[in-house]
């Protein structure tokens, strides 16, 4: 491993802890070193509207009492360009002497896009582009998908038997798979911006849908597919402190909605052609409220809609060592189909033991390739 590929996988280490954290900012880290190998100072990206990577590095080796001057700053995305609740990072690299920069890959942000590395240049700092780009891109795979194609990434979370089972025909799931694949769940729920669900879920189960047993600085929001706003404004969900409810109907309803309104849900009216709601319309949108990465949690209903629409990214599927057989419910609901090219062709991304069950990370084929 070379010296830099060293340094950059540090900083990706440093990356990987604002997973939590950082939304809707990009997942960053970087590391400064001396010309002589030494790590004068490290840190990642802070809340939105705190610190990014570079800042957090420089003030670390100013805490230390290290002079950067001549250095080079290894870091996981371009040092961003633009003035946002933040300052330029490239500018307080340059005002530090930063003489290097190894950046694993551009900035897809249009207020970004090489500009960060354009002032570098500018300004006589040496800039190198490519060490750790496919674990930084992968890391921050929403934020990618938001800044190019305007929409999160969409994953959908399911729990089944070996047999593809999600639920019973009486409707009991609780609970097929491990306590350890549930906590498993929670942490993939805690990365992500925010929660989709149907409100048939939402009748069905009362859930919470929050991110339990899993340490997080912020939960993340809510969105729920209601057409006809039966969302009760009793609901538990309603309960969770420091995050937003997105209900998404297809029809005006006054009383209704100024109920939920006042249970402190944002109510957004997306009819589609059959009176459903838009969910097209509706990740665009999500995609202006800066949501990169979308977890889907719903019934086999909304699940099969996303699914038959071409709108699933990827699926996070814990597989329990348990046959529950015929006349059971599947995850998503989206055939009949007639011939088996009509399936979804998927690639297998990652597939780990979880306690007794199998977790299988498989996106769809070529998404991503933007």
């Amino acid at each position: 491993m070379t010296d830099a590929a060293s340094y950059i996988t540090q900083a990706l280490e440093f990356a990987t802890q604002a997973l939590f954290l950082s939304n809707p900012n990009p997942r960053v880290g970087c590391v400064i070193a001396s010309t002589n190998g030494d790590v004068l100072g490290h840190g990642f990206t802070q809340q939105a509207g705190g610190p990014h990577a570079e800042v957090m590095a420089l003030r670390d080796a100013a805490a230390q009492g290290h002079d950067v001057r001549g250095a080079t700053a290894y870091v996981t995305l371009e040092p961003c360009a633009h003035q946002g609740r933040t300052g330029p990072c490239c500018d307080a690299l340059i005002a530090a002497g930063i003489a290097r920069v190894v950046a694993s890959l551009a900035d897809p942000n249009p207020l970004v896009a090489g500009q960060g590395f354009a002032r570098l240049r500018a300004a006589g700092v040496a800039v190198e582009v490519g060490p750790g780009a496919a674990e930084s891109r992968e890391l921050n795979i929403g934020f990618f998908s938001r800044m190019v194609r305007g929409t999160p990434w969409v994953r959908m979370k399911a729990a089944t038997s070996l047999d593809g089972v999600a639920a019973l025909a009486n409707g009991a799931s609780q609970w097929i798979t491990s306590p350890e694949a549930r906590a498993d769940g929670h942490a993939w729920r805690a990365r992500a911006c925010a929660v989709l669900t149907g409100v048939g879920t939402v009748l069905a189960d009362c859930p919470l849908l929050n991110v339990r047993g899993v340490a997080t600085p912020r939960q993340p929001h809510l969105v729920i597919v209601d057409s006809r706003l039966r969302t009760p404004p009793a609901a538990r969900l309603f309960d969770v402190p420091g995050r937003l409810v997105w209900i998404y109907t297809a029809r005006e309803d006054v009383k209704a909605a100024d109920a939920l309104r006042a249970r402190g849900a944002t109510i957004t009216v997306l009819p589609d052609a059959a009176g459903q709601v838009d969910i097209r319309a509706l990740l665009r949108d999500l995609g202006r409220r800066s949501v990169n990465e979308l977890h889907l949690e719903a019934g086999p209903r909304l699940s099969g809609a996303l699914v038959r629409a071409g709108l699933v990214d990827e699926l996070l599927l814990y597989l329990a060592p348990l046959l529950l057989g015929s006349g059971a419910r599947g995850p998503a609901d989206w055939g009949p189909l007639q011939a088996l090219s009509q399936g979804l062709a998927l690639e297998f991304h990652n597939i780990a033991r979880i306690g007794s069950d199998l977790r299988v990370l498989a996106r769809v084929a070529g998404r991503g390739d933007f």
